[in-house]
């Protein structure tokens, strides 16, 4: 909870500066270029995190198919949930209301934007995969205290966040176009997040009918929303053992496939659809890479989206296993 209290406090900032240096149109580019060193950084010293993390690497093969098929029903079935809810509200794949009035050169920039935009994918996949490398052959040979290591990293992702954070907050308020998109879409914001969260346990349900996991785990692996340190440890304490590590795995490769695939998403799918992949994580690692691969009003969707479901996982897991 405080780092969420920070993480908002940070955008919160980042939207004053923002609002105040709206007519300084040549701030974007600077801005811009920040944001992906800053999201380079951050993704890469995730993905050495995880590759130095012996568990996880040791998991890979004995529950990693179970934890991998399942990450891909939910994220299939949030995906959907969404385009057809957004649809029966009369939304665009832009995240506009449709029929309302919308400036007409925006729209065909974010058009653009969708066909062009690939290359945050690429430089994701590259981050990703060098920081694997890295963090499996390199990392205790530079690190003989891995707790050390972990703590290290740790704060230098938080403090990543933070940056990120900020400047999310920063285009947020530059854009101006937050509240006024908030007016228009009304309380159908707060729908969103549990439509995500309806298509989760959908897709956790149906993974049950052909993985070695009860209807009961399943619900519970994905009620954890990519909560990778609550979700298993609650499943655990209920002696839980391998769903207790199907969820630690499928939570952790949610949040890595998010990462990867939200950029995808947005051109392809729908910008709603985008802040859908990544559950709880929407509201943090995910939120810059939302909001790059989107605009800043739909970095609200996702902050919010994540707030709901990071709520949510306390109280639906132990409420699933009884």
């Amino acid at each position: 909870m405080s780092d969420l209290i920070l993480y908002l406090i940070m955008a919160v900032i980042g939207y004053f500066f923002g609002s105040k240096l709206r007519h300084q149109k040549q701030i974007t580019k600077l801005t811009g270029r920040i944001q992906t060193i800053a999201i380079i950084v951050l993704i890469f010293t995730m993905g050495m995190r995880m590759g130095s993390n012996e568990e996880v690497m040791n998991n890979l093969n004995s529950i990693g198919f179970s934890a991998f098929i399942m990450t891909i029903m939910i994220i299939f079935c949030s995906v959907t949930a969404i385009t057809i809810s957004r649809k029966f509200l009369k939304i665009d794949r832009f995240g506009n209301i449709e029929g309302s009035q919308v400036d007409f050169d925006e729209v065909e920039e974010e058009e653009e934007k969708a066909e062009k935009d690939s290359s945050m994918t690429i430089i994701i996949i590259v981050c990703v995969v060098s920081g694997l490398v890295f963090g499996y052959f390199a990392v205790d040979k530079l690190f003989t205290d891995m707790e050390f290591f972990n703590t290290l990293s740790g704060n230098f992702i938080t403090i990543g966040l933070c940056i990120l954070l900020f400047f999310v907050g920063f285009d947020m308020g530059f854009e101006g176009t937050v509240i006024g998109h908030l007016k228009r879409v009304g309380l159908r914001v707060l729908a969103f997040p549990f439509i995500i969260m309806v298509g989760t346990l959908a897709g956790a349900l149906l993974c049950s009918f052909f993985l070695p996991l009860s209807v009961k785990e399943s619900l519970a692996v994905g009620a954890g929303f990519g909560w990778y340190t609550l979700a298993p440890s609650i499943i655990m304490d209920k002696g839980l053992v391998t769903a207790s590590a199907v969820s630690f795995m499928h939570n952790i490769m949610r949040e890595y496939i998010s990462v990867l695939i939200i950029p995808m998403t947005a051109k392809k799918a729908g910008y709603l659809e985008a802040v859908a992949v990544s559950g709880c994580s929407s509201m943090d690692v995910c939120l810059p890479i939302v909001e790059k691969a989107t605009r800043g009003d739909i970095a609200m969707y996702s902050f919010i989206s994540g707030v709901v479901q990071s709520l949510a996982v306390p109280i639906l897991v132990p409420l699933i296993l009884g």
